[in-house]
This record gives C-alpha cells, structure tokens and sequence, in this order.
C-alpha cells in the first residue's frame, strides 16, 4: 500500500507529498476550468501515468527479455469531452524508441504498452491510442 497524503490550499490548487519518498507535486485547475495554469492539471497528470506507465512497462518488458530498453522519448496529448460532465475524452501517446529496442522480440513492446496498468484502469469511453516510432 502506498500513501499519499495532500493539501488543498485554496484557489483551485493542491500539493500533494508522496509518502515514501517525500517528494511533492503541485496541481492547479487548468486555464479553461476556472485556474490559472500554473502547474500540472489532474487530468494532466492521468495523462502523464498513461505515457509514463507504458513505457515503464515496455522497459520492464525488455529486461524480461534481457535487454535495457534504452531512451525512450514520449508525448502524449490530452483531450477533454466539449460537453459536460468535464472528463477525459482521448489520449494519444507517441513514443520514439530506440533502434536498441528492436533487441525485443516483434510485437512484445507494444502488447506490453497496451496492457499497462493505466491503460487497463481507465474508463473503456476514454480512447487510447499509442503509437511508435522505430529508429533505424
């Protein structure tokens, strides 16, 4: 079990500690919910354990294999439904993996990316989409 603990300071913004290592995160409602912006949005950061956690899983996926995945460069875009209730509607996360990764046997990267955890937790309405970019 993992802790989390959090204050909500007011002004649409939180800072929340994560226990076993202390360190803190700050989340502000987003410019077009009522905040200013100033750091990561809830929804920003499901988006952020989406990217993160795909390829956490495909590097976990490579040592299974026997192999460091290497640097991996990620994106991922986040978009909300146009009509309330507010809620994630699509995220698409890009990936840029190294020629290294080719060391994995076909296919084994991307069942790993869409079996993650995040990905099997979110709502089946939430699109997903994950694509790669192989370097040669």
């Amino acid at each position: 079990m993992i802790k989390i603990t959090g204050i909500y300071e007011g002004e649409l913004h939180c800072t929340a500690t994560h226990e076993p290592s202390g360190n803190t995160l700050a989340t502000d409602a987003p410019c077009d919910n009522q905040g200013r912006g100033a750091a990561f949005s809830p929804t920003d950061l499901v988006a952020t354990a989406y990217a993160t956690c795909i390829a956490t899983t495909m590097a976990l996926m490579a040592r299974k294999h026997g192999h460091e995945l290497g640097l991996v460069r990620y994106e991922v875009t986040k978009e909300m439904t146009a009509n309330p209730p507010r809620s994630i509607a699509r995220l698409v996360a890009t990936f840029w993996l190294p020629a290294s990764a080719r060391s994995v046997p076909d296919g084994e990267l991307e069942r790993a990316a869409h079996g993650c955890p995040v990905h099997r937790s979110l709502h089946p309405e939430v699109q997903k989409e994950i694509v790669f970019h192989w370097e040669s």
